[in-house]
């Protein structure tokens, strides 16, 4: 049996399914908002609903809630979460994912993973570490962000695709993910605040382009050449730089909003000056920002975050070339807030008791 999946569907899907059922068209905004504005845990909490919908609701509808079996507070404000996906149809599966909200004056930001595990094997990053398992659905997505809501009991503001796995390698699911989440029926999330960040995927970079969004497109660069990049990130020998700046500078150019791209500095590997200087040659004719961030220790063994002074000098060198760049605030690095840290560190734990 096909089950509606009612956590990843659009207002007009759940509207049409309703009226599959037979019941009143009032009852797609009634159970709308309850997924999408009220957050509920399940159809039972849908307390406005006959019993006899519910019912049918559960055998009929596929409810992707999640719940989280960690969760990790660091003084900044940043929280993580080891969410379990949990649903109402009984699935021989267990599936987990970190989340993170990170708390600023102008609201609350989730960043959301979109793959359980993640198939790239970037050496700085463990999301990978336990194998990559399958791409998460729009209502998984979403269940991230409104389960961070209902737990911190505060509006969301701004949404990351910039946890474990590849966003534009399940890009079905993400566009229908920032479709819902975009919707006046649901959170009303502007595009503006929506950030998608890619190890680098070339050519879903153009089908994205096409769909003509408004949201920030992240990339994950982390070199000024192929050579370094190929040492850091396994993605970069399918997708050389010169026709991922393409790309970028394409996106940028046709949708005017500036790429950010994300460059972790890690100690004597990419923050020489020379280095600098390159990737200020490289990005000379794109609309960009570049966002410095002292990689988090614990990466790994040769893995070690730049010296401040270090990345500060890297700035300087690509500001006085006219070009903008930041240094990202280091955020939850006592809760092993990076990609994968706080699941590797689950699982890694749990083997050892195990043996």
């Amino acid at each position: 049996m096909d089950y509606f999946d009612i956590g990843s569907a659009t207002y007009r899907e759940t509207s049409d399914f309703i009226d599959s059922l037979e019941e009143p068209g009032f009852r797609a905004g009634q159970i709308y908002g309850w997924v999408h504005k009220r957050h509920a845990a399940g159809f039972d909490k849908m307390s406005d609903l006959p019993k006899e919908l519910r019912k049918k609701l559960s055998e009929r509808a596929l409810f992707q809630g999640a719940g989280y079996c960690i969760k990790k507070e660091d003084n900044d404000g940043t929280i993580k979460y080891l969410l379990e996906f949990k649903n109402n149809i009984i699935i021989n599966e267990e599936i987990s994912v970190e989340t993170v909200f990170m708390d600023y004056r102008h609201g609350g930001a989730v960043c959301v993973s979109t793959q359980a595990g993640c198939p790239m094997g970037c050496v700085f990053c463990v999301s990978g570490s336990g194998g990559f398992l399958r791409n998460l659905t729009a209502g998984e997505m979403l269940a991230q962000v409104y389960t961070v809501s209902r737990d911190r009991g505060k509006t969301i503001t701004n949404v990351t695709l910039m946890g474990s796995g590849e966003p534009l390698l399940n890009l079905d699911n993400v566009l229908r993910f920032i479709e819902v989440i975009n919707s006046e029926h649901g959170l009303n999330i502007s595009q503006r605040r929506i950030t998608l960040s890619t190890c680098g995927v070339t050519d879903k970079i153009y089908e994205l382009l096409e769909k003509k969004l408004q949201i920030t497109l992240a990339v994950s660069l982390h070199a000024p050449d192929d050579a370094v990049r190929k040492s850091l990130m396994p993605v970069a020998a399918a997708y050389p730089m010169d026709g991922l700046l393409k790309a970028c500078k394409e996106y940028g150019d046709r949708t005017k909003r500036r790429v950010t791209f994300e460059y972790a500095m890690i100690e004597g590997i990419n923050d020489a000056p020379k280095q600098a200087r390159d990737l200020a040659e490289k990005l000379k004719h794109t609309l960009a920002h570049i966002n410095l961030i002292p990689v988090n220790p614990g990466m790994g063994k040769d893995i070690r975050p730049s010296k401040a002074q270090v990345v500060e000098a890297f700035r300087d060198i690509l500001a006085e070339r006219g070009l903008a760049v930041t240094i990202r605030r280091s955020l939850g690095s006592g809760i092993n807030a990076a990609c994968g840290q706080l699941k590797h560190k689950i699982m890694y734990h749990n083997k050892e008791q195990s043996q």
